[in-house]
């Protein structure tokens, strides 16, 4: 049985510009994926509403191929920061992952905060 996930964004770590790697980036509406490796894979996954911060990077030879290096500090315990080496357009996606971060951490905080009004509305009729 296979589950299928919508990928919201989705590359490839290149060299010279071209996605040759078996480093593979993904993003979905709640999590942010790496995967690396040909025939033993690692996976790391970071929940967005965990990012506490997105840096980018992009060094000279990085910016004459049109790419960068994106770094997201998490409050996860297994990937604190998960790197995202040579990607195209790090500006944009840095972006993209920032909006879809704060999209997540609303839909928690209205999720959890309604919990605790239907909650404090039981206590007060009991």
């Amino acid at each position: 049985m296979s589950i299928s996930i919508e990928y919201l964004w989705q590359d490839r770590k290149r060299h010279f510009g071209l996605p040759l790697s078996f480093t593979r980036y993904a993003m979905s509406e709640d999590r942010l994926f790496l995967s690396t490796g040909l025939f033993s894979i690692r996976d790391d996954v970071v929940l967005l509403y965990r990012v506490r911060d997105i840096d980018t990077r992009r060094s000279l030879f990085q910016r004459i191929f049109g790419v960068g290096t994106i770094i997201v500090m998490s409050t996860d315990k297994t990937s604190p920061n998960l790197v995202l080496k040579n990607v195209k357009d790090p500006v944009m996606v840095r972006e993209l992952i920032h909006n879809q971060v704060e999209e997540m951490k609303m839909k928690r905080r209205i999720r959890y905060g309604e919990t605790a009004l239907i909650n404090d509305q039981e206590d007060d009729e009991a």
